[in-house]
């Protein structure tokens, strides 16, 4: 999931830069930094529903979790996530090449999803696929949260475990609702549009953020924060606590030293 957001964001910034340097491009080149990001977002929610399943079975079957969950068969589920990402995309890609003109690909636009990909055919295609897939992510999320509640209740089970992994999955829950912003962000445009009329660039921009960096910026925080030897650091070295200062002795008596380096310079 790092390597994935790491390529979706490189690819994003690197598009919005390339837009806001240039503002037209060549549509071949916008075309392979357009799949690609849409490639990396794809496969996010993907990654989501696999993490729980994983915890599912370390919670639900941790006698088998050796057996199921071993490094050749997690190498095969990404590949399989991967090239389910990007089996839809391939199709945009040859429809694209089937029906627009030599001239096109040759011609420089805003470099803007619904610019380069302008077939009907796609349009109808994206609405019934979005909804498949993310209802499958959806349920098999909603399913592992239930079955780890019910095994964390089990007198069998360690609660303690059993609650972190179920908070585990409560927060890829929250994550796939972020993601799924991608796939209501022309409503998201309207309304900023509607707000701030005849400011497109600043609406994009502002909707860029809020659907594409936002849900990426807050993951690494939250299991960041939720790692125990990070929140250690994190708040020895950003938690700002008061410090009594002895104060110095009169006479040829040496300042009292505290250990604290704070302390020694201030006296």
């Amino acid at each position: 999931m790092v390597i994935n957001d790491a390529v979706q964001l490189t690819v994003t910034v690197t598009l919005y830069i390339v837009s806001y340097v240039f503002f037209k491009i060549n549509v071949s080149f916008c075309s392979v930094l357009i799949l690609l990001a849409l490639f990396a977002t794809m496969n996010t929610p993907l990654n989501l529903a696999a993490m729980a399943i994983e915890r599912y079975v370390a919670i639900c079957n941790p006698l088998r979790h050796s057996q199921i969950c071993t490094v050749r068969r997690t190498c095969i589920l990404i590949a399989v996530i991967w090239v389910a990402g990007l089996a839809p995309l391939l199709f945009d890609w040859v429809v694209f090449f089937a029906t627009e003109s030599l001239s096109f690909f040759h011609s420089s636009i805003f470099c803007y999803r619904e610019n380069v990909f302008r077939s009907p055919l796609l349009y109808y295609k994206r609405q019934p696929f979005d909804i498949l897939y993310f209802s499958f992510v959806s349920l098999t999320i909603i399913y592992t949260y239930l079955r780890i509640m019910f095994a964390a209740r089990a007198a069998t089970t360690d609660r303690s475990s059993a609650a972190k992994a179920r908070n585990t999955i409560l927060l890829h829950g929250v994550q796939l609702l972020m993601c799924m912003l991608t796939y209501v962000t022309p409503q998201i445009e309207l309304a900023l549009l509607y707000v701030f009329q005849g400011r497109i660039s600043d609406s994009r921009y502002v909707t860029y953020l809020v659907v594409y960096i936002l849900p990426r910026f807050l993951s690494p925080i939250i299991y960041g924060l939720r790692d125990k030897k990070f929140r250690k650091y994190l708040k020895r070295y950003f938690v700002c606590k008061p410090q009594k200062v002895q104060p110095a002795l009169t006479g040829n008596s040496a300042p009292i030293r505290t250990g604290s380096v704070s302390q020694i310079l201030i006296t």
